[in-house]
């Protein structure tokens, strides 16, 4: 096979650290490779390294092998960087001799754990491999350690039973200060923000590699690139793999390391921090919390310096000077809008809350070394995980590891010093401890506004079939067939408001379409908004919308809208709360800010109430009457709530549909819970076993006469005001 370059991607992040090389198939054939191959890389540099290679799980463009972190260092390769490809001839070792660093104290020696290090590994004569120290040791963790000579020569995979013997000559050109951080966190550490890494590469990388380019165009290179987003979304995370990414200098500066000096040295910090920017160029100088740094001037009082500061050594950069300025915040309206002009941050780019592919990716990070169980599913956990950010994940898997350790406590001895090694066998991370870490972590997107996770599915949902109907039309299609809605030119409807009588499910439906359409669910209380001081009432209700678009695909949910929205110059007097949260809602509903994947839910049963201009087409403008059910739509309810309880053979739930005229959801689900009430309080009075507890019919006729019908009138009973 002839010698060929393809370009370097970065690594699948399921992938990151196994050694191994990922290309898409048709470039595996193009290349006479098949699964399992062994493959030479060599960089341009002259470095090379020996890797299997095997299709992609993704999408991998045509032309590209994917690479981790570790094998770009061991090619001096970067990504989108052109690799050389050949196939390679790789034989078992039958010895390797290797040879430790110079600096490397003598009683370290035996502690050097180089088989576990070498075992599975293809190497070649003087490539350079990490080995780690014992648990006993005192030194650092990792052992840069060089390959001598192999036998046979050229390319061989270390087996278990390989000779593995140790130069009696050490290696002068080796260190054990001169190696990688291993803590050091690259792109593979980064998930869900593809999109933006590349945008930030693109920002940073060309104006500090090449700026002939931008000569070449007549135009100056970007100065800066601002990174907002809610806490935890990876922006310090990003930051940090830009510096490990980078050959150039890299100063960091954080919002506590500024602002902890004495008044006047903040400015001359950073000019400090400038100047050595400069003199070590290309450089990048790093700057967390930005808005902390340098507030916005119009309303921080206690010092205004350091964002004047930042503005003058911005514009102070020289043309052709290779210095590119990061900065990041979680509150980009407190950063001074000078700063967010081009020529200072001429970028802006939103580390948003991740979508589920993202959140597969973080789990995939997170959970890389850790021992799982076979029944743990990551990307059910990226199902269920709505509003969480890489922080909340990580938190995640450290509870559910927590979890697994309090199960197992009961089987440790604390007073032994030895642990049973059949306790460490059995220490896996399963199913259980993720769902019940679940229960504890709350996600940070949306931990400011009252959020729940609906576990409502269509199926709890008795009857109403025309009314489910008509909210899958409008929720679940246009997430589900945007395609469908783009090829008509249809714009997702905006809002809907179901009425009808208390207790007809319409909460019920609201949970239940959020569920099915895999979207978050923001439950708000009609009156929990209102606030008695001037602009509280409308700054809950524009934050509630932001964080909506945050989180989307969102459903906003507002129950008793009428209380929240009723009809604006009722000739009431009072601070007109009220009035200020209609105004605010039209402005959200229909404003300048498009609400893209965020649908609003409301309910009321006294729509005679609401404000009018909610109601027009744009805004509110599906209307679905909940009615009270119907006589099957009643069996259908009856089922739900007997689902799984032990009923006596003779109960018939057609029969009980049948005498349950103007019983609406919320009574039939009353009556189950009373029949059940019954049926535990005849255990408990009348004793026997457990296993003989069931739901009688007279149970029922019971509960039925003790829960009054709240329709008893009828349907006709809410038509002066639903009609």
């Amino acid at each position: 096979m002839d010698e060929t370059t393809l370009v370097v991607g970065p690594m699948e992040k399921r992938a990151v650290g196994e050694r191994l090389a990922m290309a898409h198939d048709e470039t595996m054939d193009r290349l006479g490779l098949e699964r399992g191959d062994y493959v030479t890389l060599e960089g341009e540099a002259g470095a090379s390294v020996v890797v299997k290679v095997r299709p992609s799980f993704n999408d991998t463009p045509e032309g590209m092998i994917r690479l981790d972190e570790g094998l770009r260092r061991a090619a001096e390769v970067a990504v989108d960087d052109r690799i050389a490809v050949e196939k390679a001839t790789v034989r078992p070792a039958d010895r390797v001799t290797v040879a430790l660093p110079e600096d490397l104290p003598l009683e370290e020696h035996p502690n050097v754990r180089t088989r576990p290090a070498l075992v599975d590994r293809v190497l070649t004569s003087g490539q350079t491999v990490v080995a780690e120290l014992a648990e006993s040791s005192t030194s650092a963790d990792e052992v840069p350690v060089r390959v001598v000579s192999t036998d046979p020569a050229g390319s061989v995979l270390v087996e278990d039973w390989t000779r593995i013997t140790i130069s009696d000559t050490p290696a002068s050109d080796l260190s054990m200060t001169g190696g990688r951080d291993p803590d050091a966190i690259g792109y593979d550490d980064v998930g869900g923000l593809d999109s933006e890494v590349t945008q930030i590469r693109e920002m940073t990388e060309l104006p500090l590699e090449h700026p002939d380019l931008f000569d070449v165009l007549g135009i100056d290179p970007p100065r800066g690139v601002l990174l907002y987003g809610p806490s935890g979304t990876g922006k310090t995370l990003l930051g940090r793999a830009i510096a490990a990414e980078t050959d150039g200098y890299v100063r960091t500066l954080s919002a506590s390391e500024l602002l902890a000096s004495p008044a006047g040295e903040t400015e001359d910090r950073l000019r400090e921090v400038f100047e050595e920017a400069a003199e070590n160029a290309p450089a990048i100088v790093f700057i967390d919390e930005l808005d902390a740094i340098a507030p916005n001037r119009e309303r921080a009082e206690p010092d205004r310096r350091g964002a004047t500061r930042l503005v003058s050594l911005l514009d102070g950069l020289a043309d052709g000077e290779r210095v590119v300025v990061i900065g990041t915040t979680n509150r980009l309206a407190d950063v001074d809008p000078a700063l967010r002009r081009p020529g200072r941050f001429d970028r802006e780019i939103e580390i948003g809350v991740p979508d589920r592919a993202g959140r597969e990716e973080v789990f995939e990070i997170h959970t890389r070394g850790v021992a799982l169980a076979e029944d743990v599913d990551l990307g059910a956990y990226a199902e269920s995980t709505h509003g969480f950010v890489g922080g909340d994940i990580e938190n995640l898997i450290r509870e559910s590891a927590m979890a697994a350790l309090r199960r197992l406590r009961p089987d440790i001895d604390l007073d032994s010093s030895a642990l049973d090694p059949a306790v460490f066998d059995s220490l896996r991370i399963t199913d259980a401890d993720v769902r019940s870490a679940l229960r504890s972590v709350e996600p940070s997107a949306l931990r400011e506004v009252f959020v729940e996770l609906p576990d409502v599915s269509w199926d709890d949902v008795g009857g109403l079939e025309a009314t489910k109907a008509r909210l899958r039309e409008t929720v679940q299609w246009p997430l589900a067939y945007p395609e469908a809605f783009e090829r008509v030119r249809l714009s997702p409807a905006t809002g809907v408001l179901l009425y009808g009588p208390p207790g007809t499910g319409k909460t019920l439906l609201a949970k239940a379409v959020a569920n099915e359409a895999d979207s978050n669910f923001i439950s708000i209380k009609g009156p929990e908004l209102l606030d008695k001081y001037v602009g509280e009432s409308e700054r809950g209700v524009r934050e509630i919308f932001a964080k909506a678009r945050e989180n989307a695909p969102t459903v906003v949910f507002f129950d008793e809208l009428d209380a929240l929205a009723a009809e604006r110059g009722d000739g009431t007097g009072g601070s007109k709360a009220g009035e200020r949260v209609v105004s605010q809602l039209l402005t959200e509903l229909d404003g300048l800010e498009e609400l893209e994947d965020v649908v609003v839910i409301a309910t009321t049963n006294r729509p005679d109430l609401i404000d009018d201009a909610l109601l027009r087409s744009g805004r509110l403008d599906r209307h679905v009457h909940v009615d009270a059910p119907d006589e099957p739509a009643r069996r259908e309810i009856f089922a739900v709530h007997t689902r799984g309880k032990p009923l006596a053979e003779d109960v018939d739930l057609d029969e009980l549909a049948a005498r349950t005229e103007g019983y609406v959801g919320a009574d039939i689900e009353a009556v189950c819970r009373e029949a059940a009430t019954a049926a535990v309080r005849g255990y408990v009075t009348g004793g026997g076993p457990v296993e003989e507890i069931v739901l009688t019919r007279e149970d029922f006729e019971d509960a039925r006469s003790a829960v009054d019908p709240s329709a008893h009138d009828g349907p006709g009973r809410f038509g002066e005001y639903l009609e």
